[in-house]
């Protein structure tokens, strides 16, 4: 190779001719560009004359732009195809075309001269039309330049820079067809011979020959260039090159069509582009030694059809492909029975198995089909060992384990693919099989199957689609059923809930799993089951047990700091944490759990999930006839393990517990309880968290059915009945039912007086929460009275530091605030601040409700920058405590929207109300004033309109009180804005902390 540099003169000249160890110590810029006619061009006989930059044309005028701008980027050589090979010469230019791709590749930078794209100067409509329809992208040698070169800079024929091959990534797309992930830099390997030939479909070159030869780079192959061949020959020499490049010189002896019947059709069940991919990577790796994956995931979850996928894409890369069943010996050794008739089938003297009787000893066929696989010359094969479920790893010691290794020849060639449900396999790089990510790739799948065309946007569909959750197995069997009945999707949900057990008991004739034994769900779990029930009783039971959880984050405390009196098996667990561990490994190494290592980080102990679906299989399957025992312990160990609100960060053991606490609530309202005095408390228990969660509509159903439950068994007046008749009256005045609220606090008070007196601290919780209700209903002397009452005797009783003192002197706060008695309320929420700050810290949502009620009180005093600074430090301490859609986060956003809204901070104001909107969206309540004042002030803020103020309204919120009796309780304190400053009030709705027993 040969390269151009510039002469002290200003011309250009040749070094001599570099090796190619040698070029490897030069820095050079290469041109692409389109060939015009052979008299403007500078040709190799042009430089040695000295005409480099001087000739007429349009060749000169790249050559000045090469020179000019390889100088800019501090390159002393350059390298142009039209002038740096000697064509004259059959041999260098042969050698060249071969070794082009490799010097486009190597080159410092690649300057794309694009002689039709006139405009420049200013990037516009103009210059874009004029790059979309430009020869060079039609041209079939700028194919290889496009693809080699690490960086591509495109150029006008004014010299100026339109980008780069990564900045005009999206238009280079659309214009070539071209995937974006070969255009990033992806290995050609990645992709088939067939995609990349598809690249040049509809390029054009000079020379017929030329649409031959400008693939031998992209296609990593090399031959003879030929020009006067034509191009029918160019293809077929091209064709054998490839073959002989993919499958060895030899392949003929050892080649086999592709074909087998186990290889089904597949493309209606896999989409999974990126597994594909990372299979393709792994298995082109090393040639020269055998390269070997390892699929592994859930049963149903598409192991098998992703390897033939990947057998399909990619056949014409294998001298043969292969399928053996690995389910156990007798179905191996009959794989190998088909496989010697395959071979001998298109090769009838093969060494090896030509004298092997096939009706024969299956050792000896086996041995004989791996002897030809091991052949030194047939190393280009693909086998794929599927269902090897049974391995042999250590404490496996089922009598019917298989052993891969003796299936495998001993010669280090080919490539193996093997489907697995365990992940202690590791004789290969494994790739663990997730479920499908992508939503319509489960709605293509289910319209495919069935025969349907169904949406995301049919309700029914995107419910169907979240239960099945990305489970290839389980979305095929649902869209078989749903072609062979007469039945609509909503339907089948309601059929998904009464009798699973029923829809996937039966093979429904899906052709893709119609020669598989186990291929229901019913029957490819249960036998991982059987299994695991052999290896470790403990870890079957906790499988069965899991169906009375969420199938979400099960974690060891949980289940073994409860009660399990009842459970010996469970009792075995307690202090044995690496016992839990083994045994939830276990239900991992077969695919039916999974570690959830999200939590780790945040959590002291991890959790650990199973898919929907096999959840669902645990209902109705494991658990056919109902078990009370252990439905009564899960009800106690969720109830048991809702944290105080003196535990440090307990919302962080809320938001574990939310969706066990809802799977009870699933199963509780037929459910008799066992053990009625724990079952009761935990009920009790299960209504404050969602309380604490803002789930008001089953935090009633939660009291009701513990009110129930304890007045049956304790009476109408015992303490603890009484505990749940307060929260009650706490729920319905956060839903704005007063009277109700009302006449459960009085019942309450009533009843805490004559059982415990009247400065008893349960009776002084139930006072301050009258408190609370008298001052939502304006009954301001009332509310005064009540709160002076808490106050004193928890005063009196818990000393002036106290949290639920603290909680009474934050609610007196409010009762000034509202009054407009604003130095008396901003002495008590600074002592109610000072006192929660040394109590739970700074970050305490108690701590944090001050805070927020602090940020009104400034407003309503015109100190925006305190205001502000209240505001926020709430809500980043709301966002790290209960997550950003909580409605206490959302409120505390509200009241900042309004302060930037005031203050004509245009941008921040949309930003916050945007996460303020988005947030009571999703909440659960009705929200509905929300949603539409956030929805008026974004649209006044999009006009410019900050003239005019709606009902804005400011969010107080009361005190959770960390005594162990009560956690927080949130209701709203609402404030019209008319001007900057100037604050109205509205509609009030006190924000103030209740006393909830716990």
């Amino acid at each position: 190779m040969r390269l151009l540099m510039r002469t002290d003169a200003g011309g250009v000249t040749f070094t001599r001719d570099l090796s190619q160890s040698e070029l490897r110590r030069f820095d050079y810029a290469i041109l692409s560009h389109t060939w015009g006619s052979a008299e403007e061009e500078i040709m190799y006989e042009d430089i040695l004359k000295g005409e480099g930059t001087s000739k007429p044309g349009i060749g000169s005028e790249k050559m000045r732009f090469c020179v000019e701008q390889a100088a800019q980027d501090g390159l002393e050589y350059f390298w142009v195809d039209t002038c740096c090979i000697n064509k004259k010469d059959d041999a260098e230019l042969s050698k060249s075309l071969r070794s082009m791709f490799r010097w486009y590749a190597e080159a410092n930078r690649c300057y794309v001269f694009l002689s039709d794209v006139l405009q420049g100067k200013v990037l516009g409509a103009d210059w874009e039309h004029d790059f979309r329809r430009s020869r060079w992208f039609r041209r079939g040698w700028t194919l290889q330049e496009l693809i080699a070169p690490a960086t591509l800079e495109f150029y006008a024929r004014s010299g100026k820079r339109l980008g780069t091959k990564a900045s005009l990534h999206a238009q280079i797309v659309e214009i070539t067809g071209i995937p974006a992930k070969a255009l990033s830099g992806q290995g050609l390997a990645s992709f088939t011979t067939h995609e990349r030939r598809q690249w040049q479909e509809g390029r054009e070159c000079l020379e017929p020959e030329d649409l031959a030869y400008s693939l031998l780079g992209l296609l990593d192959v090399s031959m003879p260039v030929l020009y006067g061949e034509g191009l029918d020959k160019a293809q077929q020499r091209l064709e054998k090159e490839i073959v002989t490049a993919q499958k060895g010189p030899r392949h003929g002896d050892f080649s086999i069509p592709f074909g087998d019947r186990q290889m089904k059709g597949v493309e209606k069940l896999v989409g999974r582009a990126n597994e594909l991919d990372s299979m393709h990577d792994k298995l082109v790796g090393n040639r020269t030694q055998r390269n070997t994956v390892i699929l592994s995931g859930l049963g149903g979850i598409g192991k098998t059809q992703l390897a033939v996928a990947y057998a399909k894409r990619h056949k014409d890369s294998y001298s043969a492909v292969f399928w053996f069943n690995m389910r156990d010996e007798a179905s191996a050794k009959q794989s190998f029975v088909a496989t010697a008739q395959r071979i001998l089938q298109y090769h009838p003297s093969a060494a090896h198995l030509s004298s092997v009787h096939l009706t024969g000893s299956l050792d000896e066929v086996t041995g004989a089909v791996l002897a030809w696989l091991g052949d030194p010359d047939n190393h280009r094969w693909l086998a794929i060992y599927d269902n090897y479920d049974n391995p042999k790893v250590p404490g496996n010691s089922d009598s019917e384990v298989v052993d891969i290794d003796q299936f495998l020849p001993d010669a280090d060639q080919g490539s193996v693919i093997i489907t697995t449900r365990s992940t202690q396999v590791k004789d290969g790089r494994g790739i663990s099989v997730p479920k499908l990510a992508s939503e319509q790739d489960s709605v293509d799948i289910l319209s495919n199957v069935s025969g349907r065309k169904l949406s995301m946007k049919d309700r029914d569909v995107a419910a169907l689609v979240k239960k099945l959750d990305g489970l290839p197995l389980a979305l095929a069997t649902t869209g078989s059923f749903l072609e062979q009945a007469s039945i609509s999707v909503g339907a089948y949900l309601q059929l998904y809930e009464t009798s699973w057990a029923q829809l996937h008991e039966k093979h429904l004739g899906i052709k893709e799993y119609a020669d598989r034994a186990d291929r229901t769900l019913y029957s490819t779990w249960r036998i991982s089951f059987d299994r695991i029930q052999q290896q470790n009783e403990v870890a079957a039971n906790l499988l069965i047990l899991w169906c009375y959880f969420s199938n979400q984050d099960l974690w060891y405390e949980l289940l073994c700091d409860g009660d399990s009196q009842d459970l010996p098996w469970l009792r075995t667990l307690a202090g044995d944490k690496l016992g839990f561990i083994s045994a939830m490994r276990l239900l991992c190494n077969y695919g039916l759990a999974e570690n959830d290592v999200s939590l780790t980080a945040d959590t002291n102990s991890g959790g650990y999930s199973i898919h929907p679906c096999v959840h669902s299989w645990t209902i109705h399957v494991l658990n056919k006839q109902w078990d009370g025992r252990l439905a009564d312990f899960a009800v106690s160990a969720v109830g048991q393990h809702v944290p105080r609100e003196t535990a440090p960060e307990p919302w962080t053991t809320q938001r574990r517990l939310i969706q066990h606490a809802d799977r009870c609530l699933q199963y509780l309202s037929g459910l008799e309880l066992v053990d009625s005095e724990t079952a009761y408390s935990s009920l009790h228990d299960m209504g404050r968290l969602y309380d604490n969660q803002g789930w008001l509509e089953k935090a009633e159903q939660m009291y009701l059915r513990a009110l129930q439950g304890k007045e049956e068994a304790w009476g109408p007046k015992h303490t603890s009945t009484l505990g749940t008749v307060n929260n009650l009256g706490i729920l319905y005045w956060k839903q704005g039912k007063m009277r109700e609220a009302e006449e459960m606090y009085l019942r309450a008070l009533q009843g805490f007086e004559e059982a415990w007196g009247p400065k008893h601290t349960s009776t002084l919780e139930t006072v301050n929460n009258l408190g609370i209700l008298y001052s939502d209903q304006g009954k301001m002397r009332e509310a005064e009275e009540m709160y002076l009452r808490a106050l004193q005797g928890f005063e009196e009783a818990w000393g002036p530091k106290h949290t639920s003192t603290l909680d009474t002197v934050n609610n007196l706060g409010l009762l000034y605030q509202k009054q407009g008695k604003m130095r008396e309320a901003e002495e008590m929420y600074l002592r109610a601040l000072q006192g929660f700050e040394e109590a739970q810290g700074p970050k305490h949502t108690s701590t944090l409700d001050t805070v927020n009620n602090l940020g009104i009180l400034y407003c309503k005093q015109g100190k925006m920058r305190e205001a502000e600074e209240m505001y926020l430090r709430a809500l980043q301490g709301k966002e790290e405590a209960w997550g950003p859609k909580h409605t206490s986060t959302l409120d505390t956003a509200y009241n900042l929207g309004n302060l930037y809204f005031d203050q004509r901070r245009s941008r921040k104001a949309k930003d916050i109300y945007q996460r303020a909107l988005q947030g009571y969206q999703c909440a659960e309540g009705d929200h509905k004033a929300d949603i539409e004042y956030i929805q008026d002030q974004l649209k006044a803020l999009s006009v410019g309109d900050q003239t005019q103020y709606p009902n804005a309204e400011l969010k107080s919120q009361s005190q959770p009180d960390k005594h162990p009796a009560k956690p927080a309780g949130h209701k709203i304190a609402r404030v019209r804005t008319f001007a900057l400053r100037m604050f109205h009030l509205n509609k009030r709705r006190a924000v103030a902390s209740n006393r909830v027993f716990q």
